[in-house]
């Protein structure tokens, strides 16, 4: 039996920082499921794949491309700025 909580472990950055930090194995987990997958040097939400529940709402939006780096055992992620593609 699996687990459907919504989870819990997301964290904002600091004010006037866009994005949050979730632990590392929870983004591997959203790699592995397919959610999200890479688009150049971003990440996008992949529609036909299901995300799992979030506490909060609206993570990761459809159609936002996401930057990711590693900072200790969390992974940062912040939505990448409109018309910015590389």
């Amino acid at each position: 039996m699996t687990d459907q909580s919504p989870f819990a472990d997301v964290q904002p950055l600091d004010q006037g920082d866009q994005g949050f930090s979730i632990p590392e194995l929870k983004w591997r987990e959203l790699l592995f499921i397919g959610a999200l997958r890479p688009a150049g040097d971003a990440y996008v939400r992949d529609p036909g794949r299901p995300l799992p529940p979030f506490r909060l709402p609206d993570l990761f939006p459809e159609g936002q491309r996401f930057r990711v780096e590693r900072v200790g055992c969390r992974v940062v992620v912040r939505p990448e700025p409109p018309g910015r593609r590389v």
